[in-house]
């Protein structure tokens, strides 16, 4: 509910607290940012470059999801946050699903799902009693008060190392989940799918150093028998679906054998600040 996360929000623009009106919420300059009717903010001071998710991957994610393929990734993500009854903030959020995970297991803490996408965050604003969601741009600065967050995820979702220390609370935990290198492995190697960057480890930590420092880190995985349909499924809710014809898709798929059998592998690190001088 927006109501809950609102002391935590601030104006894109001043930086100035925000208040509730019935279909806005405005800051003491003035500056008003709509509230749609599905439920979230648009908190953005500029409009954005990059749309995110449409309303096809955001549907296709949502299907998969809800058949608990990655049920083992929202678990290890409420498994590695430490207990808070603070806020919890998912950058990247899409449909909530994850930032969910975590409230079931903080009942005293409050979720704010941050998104580019529209359809996602459709989703994300009912994900869960405790979760508001808005409008905002990773990029050009999140619409939350300084050292406000307990904990931050990010989940399949890109990384902004000085914009996440500056929101993170001190003592705070960043968790962050990546596709391994052979992540659905199979599902590459038949079918022609974008690989993941072997380099992807190094690239993550270089996105956050100086500002953050490893604790821990893990490879998670589950094996998983899937029918074409969520194959097609999987594959659209990614970023293979930016650059495959949906015709061309179904037809690499239809030789599969079903179920498929693919292999889900993600690692899950979680990182703590850099103190200030060090």
């Amino acid at each position: 509910m927006l109501a809950d996360v609102l002391p935590y929000l601030r104006c894109p623009l001043c930086r100035l607290e925000l208040v509730e009106l019935e279909t806005a919420v405005r800051c003491p300059q003035g500056h008003s940012f709509d509230r749609a009717k599905q439920g979230y903010v648009f908190l953005t001071a500029t409009p954005v470059r990059h749309t995110g998710d449409s309303a096809q991957m955001v549907d296709a994610r949502a299907g998969f999801l809800a058949a608990g393929h990655y049920d083992f990734i929202a678990r290890a993500v409420a498994g590695a946050t430490p207990p808070t009854d603070g806020l919890v903030v998912d950058v990247g959020a899409g449909t909530g699903y994850h930032l969910a995970a975590v409230l079931d297991t903080n009942r005293e803490a409050v979720g704010l799902a941050v998104d580019v996408s529209k359809p996602a965050l459709r989703r994300a604003a009912r994900a869960h009693p405790r979760v508001g969601a808005v409008l905002g741009d990773t990029w050009r600065g999140l619409p939350v008060a300084d050292q406000a967050a307990s904990v931050l995820l990010n989940v399949f979702a890109p990384r902004n190392g000085p914009e996440f220390a500056r929101v993170l609370a001190p003592g705070g935990l960043l968790i962050v989940v990546t596709p391994t290198g052979d992540h659905m492995g199979e599902l590459v190697s038949a079918l022609g799918l974008l690989t993941v960057d072997p380099a992807k480890e190094e690239r993550v930590a270089a996105t956050l150093a100086p500002w953050f420092v490893e604790r821990t880190s893990e490879v998670c995985e589950k094996p998983l028998l899937l029918s074409r349909a969520e194959v097609v499924g999987l594959i659209g809710m990614g970023p293979n679906a930016w650059h495959l014809d949906p015709g061309e898709l179904s037809a690499r798929i239809a030789p599969l054998p079903e179920p498929v059998a693919v292999t889900a592998r993600v690692r899950l690190s979680s990182y703590s600040q850099v103190p200030l001088g060090s």
